[in-house]
């Protein structure tokens, strides 16, 4: 559910110009070649700029026109939009910038701020044309740094440079790598100037999601994806190098309480032993047992084991962001196949700061609304063609989306249970959640597709911004004691059909323009300035006091909602869909809202992600023998659900990783600042069998199955 933002906006565009008018159009095309989206930049020749931009794809997304004004130094004098954001807000901000004084104002904050310099202005809701005027100002300053307006500050480095053609014209065009605003280096692509220096931006490469270029260059897409994927490559590399700290030899983490997942409690204090990325031994605080070459002392500290998001769109950036919150596995419930390849054989490398994936197969249908990751298909034999592909890669499980036609959904559904993949997804357009059980599907994504089954009609077009607006509008009026909602619970129970609700995604319902929303407030303080900026936009159209009131009533029923399905028995996971690692941790405390405890929560995002990603056999529990994927948290996330944000340490893959280390890294003011370090100990060179046979014999393990 990823949607357009501030951050993914500033991509395209042209720089000032006061010579005569001018006409850029920009294509954005999505990965299977589908065009999405387009950006018209007028340049006038009085040094006005008029930009159209629209992008949709999923059935959403931004519709815009802007009027800017440069200054001499390329930054923005006065900059206006209007239109609507990816779901339907209305979008009208304002800034001017005359005789050092700098006014903005928008549906969500105004403000007004003394400058001198150069600085440019970041707008909340805008077209790609702030990058391209953001390339040309860092370029004409003496360091490549530019100020932003609010606050922070902007730079850019370059990475490779290309030639591109376009029938018989050439020219250069060079990569960038801009940081600054949100949470990674945004990749931009930019002609080059008389000078030498990047002059406008010429297109923007999101891998797995769409090229932006301009309008007759599309031809050079694959090159320039191939040069940006080692430029990036390269930078991951020395990130995971940097952030991961390998535990080489046997490791004990010492007096740490542990938490069992199976029996949803806190055990007495235990000092639990790591080789080479796995569990070799639980034993009680303190026992003397020898042979250990690092020693952490966890000091009291809960040790969690590594936590499940089990609704990820995983990019290659995003990894350090689950680590640091403690999730060390993502089921990615939708993505460009090959891109998420890469991913997981970037990680299995070590090459890449990243929690293991669990990969569930993107299945879509052709329409005018269709997503455009995985396989998009017509008709039975090409879902069965994507079935095998998705079976033979090694996908536990299958996810369908909204324009899936309807006529062939069984038998896709009974194909994928024979190539033994679990089957999942949205519902597609003229179904509810209940026919979709009928042709057997085995979990549902999202709150408001589960409440659709008792809103929607077969005419209902829930491809479009109908499938939020329904539920927000409608639910607050559902009586949940009903026989229908009675009945469907206790199908769903029945059935054992997994509810992926993604509560915290789903706040945006209720959040009006201007208000935080609410699952960031716990962190917002800790986020960059122009991520702080974002989570008080509202997405949803909420213009009065009674459409904000109904719509608060609505998403609070919601949550209660998985409550009574967790009550009744209705298997639940903890899924974002949204920021990265923060969204899970919200995730869990709305859980705790719904009525869960925080021990049922945190038993939820650990035993329940490795049950229903057929993981269980090596995750999901602190136990001699699986993968060491363990959490250090500092106060009692059981008792608190809010501590689970402590996260202290993390091991994974054999790596130690301190969270603090990665906030720093991206940005982010660390949540906790006092972390356990790693003692070297003296390697035991003798009687190494008998002084260990105490850890061995609890895996089971004899000295002749050791040799």
């Amino acid at each position: 559910m990823k949607r357009i933002t501030t951050v993914m906006a500033l991509a395209i565009a042209t720089a000032f110009s006061a010579h005569a008018a001018t006409t850029t159009r920009y294509v954005i095309i999505s990965e299977n070649g589908k065009q999405v989206g387009e950006q018209v930049v007028e340049r006038a020749d009085d040094g006005n700029t008029n930009v159209r931009f629209i992008y949709k794809d999923n059935g959403r997304g931004p519709e815009l026109t802007e009027k800017i004004r440069y200054a001499a130094d390329g930054t923005m004098a006065s900059y206006a939009v209007k239109g609507n954001s990816t779901f339907g807000a209305v979008v009208d901000e304002t800034f001017e910038a005359a005789n050092g004084k700098a006014v903005w104002k928008s549906t969500t904050e105004k403000g007004e701020q003394a400058v001198s310099g150069p600085a440019m202005y970041v707008p909340l809701n805008s077209s790609f044309e702030t990058a391209s005027a953001a390339i040309a100002a860092l370029a004409a300053t003496p360091d490549n740094k530019l100020a932003l307006l609010p606050s922070g500050m902007l730079s850019h480095r370059k990475l490779a440079e290309a030639v591109v053609t376009r029938g018989t014209e050439k020219q250069t065009v060079q990569l960038l790598a801009q940081t600054g605003l949100g949470l990674s280096p945004q990749f931009l692509w930019a002609t080059t100037g008389a000078n030498g220096k990047p002059a406008r931006l010429f297109a923007v490469i999101a891998p797995g999601a769409f090229i932006a270029v301009e309008e007759g260059w599309e031809g050079n897409d694959k090159a320039l994806a191939a040069l940006q994927k080692d430029a990036e490559q390269k930078m991951l590399a020395e990130l995971a190098a940097t952030l991961q700290h390998p535990l080489n030899g046997l490791t004990v983490v010492k007096n740490a309480r542990v938490f069992d997942s199976d029996k949803a409690v806190l055990t007495a204090p235990s000092d639990v032993y790591v080789l080479r990325g796995r569990i070799t031994a639980v034993v009680p605080a303190g026992s003397p047992v020898r042979g250990a070459v690092n020693e952490i002392d966890a000091a009291g500290r809960v040790l969690l084991p590594g936590l499940f998001d089990m609704h990820g769109h995983v990019g290659r950036w995003e990894g350090g962001l689950n680590i640091a919150a403690g999730v060390t596995t993502v089921r990615d419930m939708g993505n460009d196949n090959a891109q998420l390849q890469l991913i997981m054989d970037e990680t299995a490398a070590g090459k890449l700061l990243s929690p293991q994936l669990v990969p569930a197969g993107f299945l879509e249908g052709e329409s005018p609304y269709s997503s455009n990751g995985g396989f998009v298909v017509k008709t039975l034999p090409q879902a069965k063609n994507a079935i095998d592909w998705y079976a033979q890669h090694g996908y536990p499980q299958l996810k369908i989306y909204n324009s899936f036609p309807k006529e062939i959904l069984k038998e896709t559904v009974a194909y994928a249970h024979l190539r033994g993949l679990r089957v999942s997804g949205h519902i597609p357009a003229g179904l509810r959640a209940f026919e979709a059980l009928d042709a057997g599907y085995d979990e549902i994504q999202h709150i408001n597709q589960v409440m659709l089954n008792f809103l929607a009609t077969p005419k209902t077009e829930t491809r479009t911004l109908e499938r939020f607006i329904l539920p927000a509008d409608k639910t607050a009026g559902l009586d949940f004691d009903s026989k229908p909602v009675k009945d469907f619970i206790a199908r769903l129970a029945k059935q054992k059909t997994v509810i992926d609700p993604t509560l915290a995604t789903f706040a945006f319902l209720k959040q009006k323009d201007g208000d935080i929303n609410t699952p960031f407030a716990p962190i917002a303080g800790h986020m960059p300035p122009d991520v702080q900026r974002g989570f008080h936009v509202g997405t949803m159209k909420i213009d009065d006091a009674a459409t904000l009131q109904r719509y608060e009533k609505s998403y609070k029923k919601m949550v209660e909602f998985v409550g009574r399905l967790y009550k009744a028995g209705v298997p639940i996971v903890a899924g974002t869909d949204e920021l990265v690692g923060f969204t899970l941790q919200a995730e869990l405390e709305l859980l705790v809202q719904a009525g869960l405890t925080p021990s049922q929560a945190i038993q939820v995002a650990t035993r329940n992600g490795a049950l229903y990603t057929r993981t269980a056999h090596e995750r999901g529990s602190i136990t001699p023998g699986k993968l060491a994927d363990l959490v250090l948290v500092d106060g009692d996330p059981t008792k608190n659900i809010g501590d689970i944000r402590n996260v202290a340490a993390v091991i994974t893959r054999g790596v130690l990783v301190y969270p603090h280390e990665v906030d720093q890294a991206l940005g982010v003011k660390p949540f906790v600042s006092a972390a356990p370090q790693v003692k070297k100990l003296e390697p035991v060179s003798s009687n190494i069998a008998g002084s260990n046979d105490g850890v061995l014999q609890r895996v089971g393990l004899s000295a002749r199955e050791r040799d």
